[in-house]
Protein backbone atom coordinates (compact mmCIF):
# COMPACT_ATOMS: atom_id res chain seq x y z
CA UNK A 1 0.00 0.00 0.00
CA UNK A 2 1.08 3.53 -1.32
CA UNK A 3 1.94 5.61 2.16
CA UNK A 4 -0.08 8.81 1.98
CA UNK A 5 2.04 11.75 1.41
CA UNK A 6 -0.41 15.13 1.89
CA UNK A 7 -2.94 13.20 4.84
CA UNK A 8 -3.28 11.15 7.32
CA UNK A 9 -5.78 8.70 7.66
CA UNK A 10 -6.83 6.59 11.22
CA UNK A 11 -10.07 4.68 11.26
CA UNK A 12 -11.19 3.25 14.83
CA UNK A 13 -14.75 1.64 16.22
CA UNK A 14 -16.38 3.18 12.98
CA UNK A 15 -15.02 6.68 12.54
CA UNK A 16 -12.68 8.17 9.92
CA UNK A 17 -10.42 10.58 10.69
CA UNK A 18 -9.01 12.30 7.19
CA UNK A 19 -6.37 15.18 8.49
CA UNK A 20 -5.22 17.23 5.67
CA UNK A 21 -0.90 17.47 6.47
CA UNK A 22 0.61 19.78 3.76
CA UNK A 23 2.35 22.65 5.67
CA UNK A 24 1.68 25.22 5.81
CA UNK A 25 -1.91 26.02 5.54
CA UNK A 26 -3.06 22.68 4.01
CA UNK A 27 -3.85 24.42 0.54
CA UNK A 28 -4.95 21.73 -2.26
CA UNK A 29 -2.88 20.87 -4.82
CA UNK A 30 -3.76 18.38 -7.57
CA UNK A 31 -2.03 15.36 -6.29
CA UNK A 32 -3.22 16.10 -2.44
CA UNK A 33 -6.42 16.29 -4.37
CA UNK A 34 -6.22 12.93 -6.16
CA UNK A 35 -4.82 11.04 -3.10
CA UNK A 36 -7.86 12.29 -1.07
CA UNK A 37 -10.05 11.20 -3.54
CA UNK A 38 -8.69 7.58 -3.90
CA UNK A 39 -9.19 7.03 0.26
CA UNK A 40 -12.76 8.42 -0.10
CA UNK A 41 -13.43 5.81 -3.13
CA UNK A 42 -12.00 3.25 -0.52
CA UNK A 43 -14.19 4.49 2.26
CA UNK A 44 -17.20 4.39 0.49
CA UNK A 45 -16.87 0.66 0.43
CA UNK A 46 -16.88 0.43 4.25
CA UNK A 47 -20.33 -0.41 5.51
CA UNK A 48 -19.21 -0.43 9.32
CA UNK A 49 -17.95 2.96 9.38
CA UNK A 50 -20.59 6.02 11.31
CA UNK A 51 -19.07 9.24 10.54
CA UNK A 52 -15.79 10.79 8.49
CA UNK A 53 -14.49 13.89 9.93
CA UNK A 54 -12.11 16.20 7.90
CA UNK A 55 -9.45 18.26 9.98
CA UNK A 56 -6.32 20.39 9.11
CA UNK A 57 -2.93 20.00 11.00
CA UNK A 58 -0.94 23.44 11.75
CA UNK A 59 -2.44 26.43 12.31
CA UNK A 60 -5.42 26.25 9.36
CA UNK A 61 -7.83 23.54 7.96
CA UNK A 62 -7.57 24.23 4.44
CA UNK A 63 -6.52 27.99 2.98
CA UNK A 64 -7.58 27.04 -0.60
CA UNK A 65 -6.27 25.52 -3.96
CA UNK A 66 -3.04 26.33 -4.99
CA UNK A 67 -3.20 29.40 -7.71
CA UNK A 68 -0.65 27.88 -9.76
CA UNK A 69 -3.19 24.53 -10.23
CA UNK A 70 -5.53 27.52 -11.91
CA UNK A 71 -3.33 28.04 -15.06
CA UNK A 72 -4.64 27.69 -18.80
CA UNK A 73 -2.69 24.15 -18.93
CA UNK A 74 -3.76 22.43 -15.56
CA UNK A 75 -6.87 24.09 -14.61
CA UNK A 76 -9.28 21.13 -16.67
CA UNK A 77 -7.41 18.56 -14.30
CA UNK A 78 -7.44 21.05 -11.45
CA UNK A 79 -11.41 21.12 -11.80
CA UNK A 80 -12.15 17.80 -12.90
CA UNK A 81 -10.05 16.41 -9.85
CA UNK A 82 -12.08 19.14 -7.02
CA UNK A 83 -15.74 18.21 -8.72
CA UNK A 84 -14.66 14.81 -8.29
CA UNK A 85 -13.90 15.26 -4.25
CA UNK A 86 -17.00 17.17 -4.06
CA UNK A 87 -19.04 14.32 -5.82
CA UNK A 88 -17.76 12.00 -3.65
CA UNK A 89 -18.17 13.53 -0.04
CA UNK A 90 -21.58 13.93 -1.31
CA UNK A 91 -22.20 9.80 -1.71
CA UNK A 92 -21.43 9.31 1.88
CA UNK A 93 -24.78 7.39 3.17
CA UNK A 94 -23.21 8.77 7.11
CA UNK A 95 -22.35 12.34 8.52
CA UNK A 96 -19.13 13.25 7.67
CA UNK A 97 -18.00 16.77 9.49
CA UNK A 98 -15.65 19.05 9.15
CA UNK A 99 -13.63 20.47 12.26
CA UNK A 100 -12.15 23.51 11.04
CA UNK A 101 -9.85 25.75 12.63
CA UNK A 102 -8.20 28.60 11.54
CA UNK A 103 -8.09 29.50 7.73
CA UNK A 104 -10.73 27.81 5.59
CA UNK A 105 -10.56 29.70 2.66
CA UNK A 106 -11.38 29.02 -1.11
CA UNK A 107 -11.44 25.21 -1.83
CA UNK A 108 -11.15 24.89 1.57
CA UNK A 109 -14.51 26.59 2.75
CA UNK A 110 -16.10 24.58 -0.34
CA UNK A 111 -14.55 21.47 0.94
CA UNK A 112 -16.64 22.07 4.42
CA UNK A 113 -19.74 23.25 3.32
CA UNK A 114 -20.23 19.88 1.30
CA UNK A 115 -20.08 18.22 4.47
CA UNK A 116 -23.41 17.62 6.05
CA UNK A 117 -21.69 19.16 9.87
CA UNK A 118 -19.54 22.11 9.95
CA UNK A 119 -17.68 22.56 13.67
CA UNK A 120 -15.47 25.79 14.16
CA UNK A 121 -13.06 26.83 16.21
CA UNK A 122 -13.87 29.87 17.21
CA UNK A 123 -11.10 31.93 15.60
CA UNK A 124 -11.71 30.24 12.58
CA UNK A 125 -12.03 32.60 9.30
CA UNK A 126 -14.26 31.42 6.45
CA UNK A 127 -14.27 33.08 2.95
CA UNK A 128 -14.40 32.64 -1.05
CA UNK A 129 -11.78 35.09 -1.82
CA UNK A 130 -11.36 34.05 -5.27
CA UNK A 131 -13.04 36.74 -6.72
CA UNK A 132 -9.72 38.92 -6.08
CA UNK A 133 -8.06 36.83 -8.25
CA UNK A 134 -10.26 36.79 -10.97
CA UNK A 135 -12.27 33.38 -10.88
CA UNK A 136 -15.34 32.25 -9.10
CA UNK A 137 -16.19 29.21 -6.50
CA UNK A 138 -18.03 26.63 -8.72
CA UNK A 139 -19.19 24.82 -5.81
CA UNK A 140 -19.68 27.31 -3.59
CA UNK A 141 -21.92 29.49 -5.98
CA UNK A 142 -24.33 25.81 -5.71
CA UNK A 143 -24.13 24.88 -2.42
CA UNK A 144 -24.01 28.27 -0.63
CA UNK A 145 -27.34 29.04 -2.19
CA UNK A 146 -28.93 25.89 -0.28
CA UNK A 147 -27.53 26.87 2.67
CA UNK A 148 -27.82 30.63 3.47
CA UNK A 149 -30.03 31.56 0.67
CA UNK A 150 -29.20 33.24 -2.78
CA UNK A 151 -28.64 36.84 -1.33
CA UNK A 152 -26.02 35.50 1.17
CA UNK A 153 -24.34 33.62 -1.25
CA UNK A 154 -24.03 36.23 -3.93
CA UNK A 155 -22.62 38.18 -0.98
CA UNK A 156 -19.97 35.92 -0.51
CA UNK A 157 -19.14 35.47 -3.54
CA UNK A 158 -18.57 38.95 -5.53
CA UNK A 159 -17.41 40.15 -1.69
CA UNK A 160 -14.78 38.05 -1.28
CA UNK A 161 -14.38 39.13 2.46
CA UNK A 162 -13.19 36.75 5.35
CA UNK A 163 -16.34 35.93 7.82
CA UNK A 164 -16.33 34.68 11.96
CA UNK A 165 -17.07 31.65 12.60
CA UNK A 166 -20.04 33.00 15.02
CA UNK A 167 -21.01 34.99 11.78
CA UNK A 168 -20.86 31.45 9.33
CA UNK A 169 -23.07 30.36 12.08
CA UNK A 170 -25.31 33.15 12.38
CA UNK A 171 -25.56 32.88 7.98
CA UNK A 172 -26.04 29.39 8.42
CA UNK A 173 -23.54 27.47 6.98
CA UNK A 174 -21.35 26.28 10.39
CA UNK A 175 -23.58 24.20 12.87
CA UNK A 176 -21.10 24.91 15.78
CA UNK A 177 -18.79 26.98 17.43
CA UNK A 178 -16.79 26.12 20.12
CA UNK A 179 -13.99 28.44 22.16
CA UNK A 180 -10.56 27.24 20.57
CA UNK A 181 -9.42 25.53 23.80
CA UNK A 182 -12.86 23.28 24.19
CA UNK A 183 -12.52 22.78 20.15
CA UNK A 184 -11.14 19.10 20.52
CA UNK A 185 -13.28 18.10 23.43
CA UNK A 186 -16.12 19.50 21.38
CA UNK A 187 -15.59 17.86 18.07
CA UNK A 188 -14.72 14.46 19.77
CA UNK A 189 -18.35 14.67 21.76
CA UNK A 190 -20.28 14.94 18.82
CA UNK A 191 -18.35 11.97 17.22
CA UNK A 192 -19.33 9.96 20.07
CA UNK A 193 -22.68 10.75 20.17
CA UNK A 194 -22.71 9.99 16.28
CA UNK A 195 -20.47 6.42 17.21
CA UNK A 196 -23.35 5.38 19.54
CA UNK A 197 -25.63 4.57 17.06
CA UNK A 198 -25.97 1.40 14.85
CA UNK A 199 -24.36 2.19 11.08
CA UNK A 200 -27.15 0.82 9.20
CA UNK A 201 -29.93 3.09 11.29
CA UNK A 202 -27.45 6.31 10.65
CA UNK A 203 -27.35 5.28 6.90
CA UNK A 204 -30.98 5.07 7.34
CA UNK A 205 -31.49 8.35 9.01
CA UNK A 206 -29.27 10.07 6.78
CA UNK A 207 -31.19 8.70 3.53
CA UNK A 208 -34.20 9.61 5.41
CA UNK A 209 -33.33 13.25 4.83
CA UNK A 210 -32.18 13.33 1.62
CA UNK A 211 -35.16 11.75 0.26
CA UNK A 212 -37.75 13.76 1.82
CA UNK A 213 -35.90 16.92 0.99
CA UNK A 214 -37.63 19.36 -1.68
CA UNK A 215 -40.41 17.44 -1.21
CA UNK A 216 -44.12 18.92 -0.21
CA UNK A 217 -44.84 18.60 3.07
CA UNK A 218 -47.23 15.30 2.95
CA UNK A 219 -45.01 13.67 0.20
CA UNK A 220 -42.03 14.34 3.00
CA UNK A 221 -44.09 12.92 5.19
CA UNK A 222 -45.30 9.95 3.07
CA UNK A 223 -41.47 9.10 1.66
CA UNK A 224 -40.48 8.90 5.52
CA UNK A 225 -42.99 7.11 6.62
CA UNK A 226 -42.46 4.34 3.88
CA UNK A 227 -38.60 3.98 5.17
CA UNK A 228 -39.66 3.73 8.63
CA UNK A 229 -42.32 0.91 8.38
CA UNK A 230 -40.86 -1.19 5.13
CA UNK A 231 -37.33 -1.02 5.61
CA UNK A 232 -36.13 0.54 9.32
CA UNK A 233 -38.93 -1.78 10.86
CA UNK A 234 -37.25 -4.84 9.00
CA UNK A 235 -34.15 -4.41 10.22
CA UNK A 236 -32.73 -6.36 13.71
CA UNK A 237 -30.92 -3.00 14.79
CA UNK A 238 -34.38 -1.83 15.34
CA UNK A 239 -35.59 -4.22 17.21
CA UNK A 240 -32.39 -4.48 18.90
CA UNK A 241 -33.13 -0.64 20.17
CA UNK A 242 -36.47 -1.51 21.50
CA UNK A 243 -35.35 -4.76 23.41
CA UNK A 244 -32.28 -2.61 25.23
CA UNK A 245 -34.43 0.52 26.05
CA UNK A 246 -36.99 -2.13 27.79
CA UNK A 247 -34.55 -4.46 29.55
CA UNK A 248 -32.51 -1.17 30.39
CA UNK A 249 -29.07 -1.93 29.28
CA UNK A 250 -26.62 -0.63 26.24
CA UNK A 251 -27.64 -1.75 22.58
CA UNK A 252 -25.23 -4.57 20.86
CA UNK A 253 -25.65 -3.89 17.14
CA UNK A 254 -25.22 -6.02 14.40
CA UNK A 255 -25.85 -3.68 11.85
CA UNK A 256 -28.51 -5.86 10.13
Amino acid sequence: MTALKHLKLATEKGVARISFARPKHNVFNIDMMRELNGELETLLKDNELKCIVFQGEGPSFCAGVEVGDHKPELVDDMISTFNQLTDLIGKFDIPVIAAVHGACLGGGMEVAIACDIVMASKSAVFGQPEIKLGFIAPYAATRLPVLVGPAKAIEVCTSGRRYSALEGQTMGFVSHVAEDAEFAEKVDAMIKEIAYCSPLIIRLNKRAVRESFGLTPADAVKCSSDLFLNTLMKTEDTLEGIASFEEKRKPVWKNK
